[in-house]
């Protein structure tokens, strides 16, 4: 039988997303999602080709559950040559790997540090490799963009023995979806040899520095929890703030970190009771002040994170936007890009604002930095990954 198909499965802490590539050809055969396993309703939706699919509701227990109902849905996994899975970040490990029990094992030694993927990652993986012992489960690691970064980008200002001993750096994620955009953007422009400042945007963000197809810095921390405002997420914080907060006012390390993690971020800073940006644009428009200062705190980031990769490039050649909030938010691009005439970027306000998730670029072809909307695709980045980490296995 030829194996020549990838499931790529994204996993969620109450979600399992797929993608089903045949390969080499990169041909999507299938897609689809359930969400709030674990409830007594959870919709899916399922669509193979180019059909308009299914979309329903059922009772999921766990992932477990909806591992089995994907199965089944696909007719089986008997043609598959393995799942590709988009795992955050272990201790000591990166790149492409066969997600075995030693690698699981380094995923669960930071736990702690990515609370919300961590643990819902090594479940399922581990649930395929009970279910289907003969299936290899391989795994892209976000960090894996950023394996060449400089150590001056990597470097934290604390003892050397906290980083040698501990472990404590600084990592990068998103790493499939720039990866994907920056060779995307080569393939437009026809050369590889280009400085870009890569703009992830979505329900959580990020901004990569990439020189020649090569990640040299990125807005990211040590965690997902670090860097721009995220979507209920801090983003950066004065660690002192953090120890006032647990001893002098008395909150608590288990409130201050939840406040942190599912309370801040959009949503915080907006007073809102969720962080989607549309929910904050709407309240803006409509004069809440607090959401209003929420955009401007999460584009003056933007901009700061953009300014910084610019004096780090010695300038750029193409500034991407791409994920959820870029690809579907012309007013945000608009902002993102004001005043930016010093450097050369003259941003095509009408092109903007016709421009939806949708290869374009919106620049003006008079502008000495082209700024280029990319829609990105994660999985594709996975299955190529997984099909070539296959020969080295066989």
């Amino acid at each position: 039988m030829n194996l020549n198909q990838i499931l790529v499965a994204n996993i969620g802490s109450t979600s399992f997303k797929f993608r089903l590539f045949e390969m080499p050809s990169e041909r999507v055969l299938a897609r689809g999602g359930i969400e709030c396993i674990g409830s007594a309703e959870s919709p899916f939706k399922f669509q193979t080709g180019t059909e308009p699919g299914r979309k329903g509701s059922a009772f999921f227990a766990d992932h477990g559950a909806a591992i089995g109902f994907v199965e089944k849905t696909l007719g089986g996994f008997s043609h598959l040559a393995a799942v590709g899975f988009k795992p955050i970040c272990a201790r000591n490990v990166s790149g492409t790997q066969l997600l075995d029990e030693t690698v699981l094992r380094a995923m669960e030694e930071f736990n702690t540090l990515i609370p919300a993927h961590n643990p819902p990652y090594i479940a399922a993986v581990r649930m395929f490799n009970k279910l289907y012992p003969h299936l290899p489960c391989i795994g892209t690691f976000e960090t894996a963009f950023y394996d060449a970064m400089p150590m001056e980008n990597r470097r934290y200002p604390v003892p050397l023995e906290w980083e040698s001993k501990y472990g404590i750096r600084r990592h990068g994620f998103h790493g499939a979806s720039h990866r994907y955009v920056t060779q995307r953007c080569a393939e437009l422009r026809g050369s590889g040899k280009l400085r870009i400042i890569s703009c992830h945007l979505g329900g959580s963000s990020s901004i990569a520095a990439v020189r020649d197809g090569k990640a040299i810095d990125s807005s990211w921390g040590m965690t997902p929890q670090s860097g721009l405002p995220q979507n209920n997420r801090v983003g950066d914080f004065d660690c002192f703030a953090l120890i006032y907060l647990i001893r002098d006012i008395g909150l608590g390390i288990e409130a201050v970190e939840k406040a942190l993690t599912t309370q801040s971020g959009l949503k915080g800073m907006s007073g809102l009771s969720t962080g989607d940006i549309r929910d904050i644009l709407a309240a803006a428009e409509s004069g809440n002040e607090d959401a209003r200062i929420a955009l401007d705190v999460f584009t003056g980031n933007i901009r700061k994170f953009i300014g910084q990769f610019l004096v780090e490039l010695n300038g750029a050649d193409v500034l991407i936007f791409t994920a959820g909030i870029a690809e579907n938010c012309p007013d945000l691009r608009s902002k993102i890009c004001a005043n930016l005439d010093f450097c050369g970027l003259e941003f095509d306000e009408a092109v903007n604002a016709s421009v939806g998730a949708e290869e374009a670029i919106i620049s003006t072809p008079r502008s000495k930095i082209e700024v280029r909307v990319i829609p990105t695709n994660e999985e594709l980045i996975i299955a190529r990954n997984a099909w070539t980490k296959l020969s080295t296995l066989n």
